[in-house]
């Protein structure tokens, strides 16, 4: 599987991708930022994040997208500017059919370190253990682009997997959620015990 990873921002997005499956061995394909001004006008910095993004699928070819899922901060303007920027990846994404998913800073630093509360410097660290490099990807968020790829490589085949499953067991347009929804929550009838 290859995921593309993208660390939503208006100043530097991250762009990461890589390759591998489950229990093996991880392959970097691609790495880097697409960085705009902010002395720049909104709509002409989310045109350049756009394009970046559109370059970048064009290169990588990605089975899925993985974009960091955007979370409340204090200060509102970096907010509006990471939503706007991932709105951005996930368009672009889905344009051409692709899976985008959507994982939290905190399940991220968890499957690359152990621990969702892993500062930068610790994410940045496994990043280049789990893709044997020689130095840390920079900036931060070209190495948070390529933990969110592993993320999803890791977590995202298990995803995928239960997906196909329940749809070829409940019927075509049936998500996971709901399936287990109907189904109570260990996968049995509601009021079943067993």
């Amino acid at each position: 599987m290859r995921v593309m990873g993208v660390d939503p921002g208006l100043t530097r997005c991250g762009l990461g991708a890589v390759e591998g499956r489950p229990g093996s061995p991880l392959t970097l394909v691609k790495v880097g930022v697409v960085r705009t001004s902010a002395d720049d006008e909104i709509g002409a910095r989310l045109v350049a994040v756009e394009a970046g993004i559109e370059q970048w699928l064009d290169e990588v070819r990605p089975d899925a997208v993985a974009v960091e899922r955007v979370f409340a901060q204090h200060n509102l303007r970096t907010v509006m500017g990471t939503a706007q920027a991932s709105a951005v990846a996930i368009l672009c994404a889905s344009r051409r059919g692709l899976p985008v998913a959507l994982h939290t800073p905190s399940e991220v630093k968890a499957a690359i370190t152990g621990s969702g509360t892993a500062d930068k410097r610790q994410v940045g660290t496994m990043v280049t253990k789990l893709l044997r490099l020689d130095a840390m990807p920079k900036p931060a968020d070209a190495a948070d682009a390529l933990a969110l790829a592993i993320c999803h490589v890791w977590r995202g085949g298990v995803q995928n997997r239960l997906a196909e499953a329940v749809a070829r067991t409940a019927g075509p347009g049936t998500t996971a959620a709901a399936y287990f929804r109907g189904r109570g929550r260990a996968g049995h009838s509601r009021g079943n015990t067993q």
